[in-house]
């Protein structure tokens, strides 16, 4: 979900033909990687324990 919605905030972007938009994409990456991803893995590992670090160590984080 967040990868496509980071493709089309990108596409949206790439439309206005404003670089600072393109700014807006990659706060948005950085911000969803630090403040949803990474507490939903550190939920997801208190929750499934080794299971999700091996699940985790073939999947990447954005698929």
């Amino acid at each position: 979900m967040y990868l496509g919605f980071a493709i089309i905030l990108a596409a949206w972007a790439l439309a206005l033909a404003s670089p600072l938009t393109l700014l807006g994409v990659v706060a948005f990456v950085l911000y969803m990687n630090r403040f949803q991803v990474a507490p939903e893995e550190w939920a997801l590992e208190a929750l499934f324990g080794e299971s999700f670090v091996r699940y985790r160590a073939q999947v990447r984080r954005w698929l």
